[in-house]
């Protein structure tokens, strides 16, 4: 069974609906990682290469398989901004399984933090000040809200290994584990970097865990662009004013991507599942 064909049918139909010709290497071999061991997995790739996507299909679809009793997973990003993003991006992909996805910092509501305070599920994202200060501050409160905390995805690892943040995420980590009395694994999102060994060894650093780095190799891709010129008068608009128009540059109206064969991979063809014959 391929790994799309693994997925929840709330995520294939988030595939479909965007209109992925294939998945990318990327996200089969975080599939393969994370469906088939317990290992901690670090996902190195270039910038927009569907990293988080590859990491959070399949922990999706295991909590739509095993709905968790807590918060089933924790997205520490480095900055406010990229929470603020990562936030919008996940709550489209999770609308349709009612998979709740929270996010915690200085500019979130009060209302939003006791929402997830009175039931907590789902997703929460928030940067290391932020699991900090839930530490501190809600400390009786820790063992219920991540009593089945089952993973801890941590993207752009690179930048959290300069200075001293890395070193005190994971502590912070550490500390939430023995206090909520959960094991969970670990998933790395990082560009390109020049040691991926070193940096997966220090992701699994006092867990008794292994790191397995995925090496993909991304085939050659070719763009096709689609180009159309068009006019933005009205359809009366006196010839005069229509020559004015002549010069205009074409409009970019679709860019599709495909291997270096010039033919997609393509994805198993859509169906629509049949009700009960009546």
């Amino acid at each position: 069974m391929s790994v799309f064909d693994r997925y929840a049918p709330f995520v294939q139909d988030f595939i479909y609906d965007h209109e992925w010709e294939s998945l990318r290497g990327i996200q089969v071999a975080a599939g393969e990682a994370i469906f088939d061991t317990e290992d901690h997995v670090l996902l190195t790739a270039q910038t927009a290469s569907g990293k988080t996507e590859a990491a959070f299909f399949p922990i999706l679809t295991e909590f739509w398989e095993n709905p968790p009793a807590s918060v089933g997973a924790i997205y520490i990003g480095p900055t406010k901004a990229l929470i603020n993003d990562q936030f919008y991006r996940l709550t489209d992909l999770c609308r349709e399984a009612d998979i709740p996805v929270w996010h915690w910092h200085g500019d979130v509501s009060a209302s939003h933090k006791a929402k997830l305070m009175k039931k907590p599920s789902g997703i929460l994202q928030l940067t290391p000040e932020s699991l900090e200060a839930i530490l501190m501050r809600r400390h009786s409160a820790v063992a219920r809200l991540f009593c089945d905390l089952r993973y801890v995805v941590i993207d752009e690892v690179h930048s959290l290994l300069r200075g001293d943040r890395g070193g005190q995420c994971l502590c912070l980590i550490e500390r939430l584990s023995r206090m909520a009395g959960v094991d969970p694994r670990r998933i790395g999102l990082s560009a390109t970097i020049g040691d991926p060994e070193a940096v997966g060894a220090f992701l699994a650093a006092g867990t008794g865990r292994k790191t397995i780095v995925p090496r993909v190799e991304e085939p050659p891709r070719v763009w096709r662009l689609s180009m159309e010129h068009f006019y933005t008068t009205g359809p009366q608009a006196p010839e005069s004013l229509l020559q004015t128009t002549q010069g205009a540059e074409a409009d970019v109206l679709d860019v599709q991507a495909v291997d270096a064969t010039g033919s997609p991979a393509g994805l198993p063809s859509r169906t629509v599942p049949q009700g009960p014959v009546v």
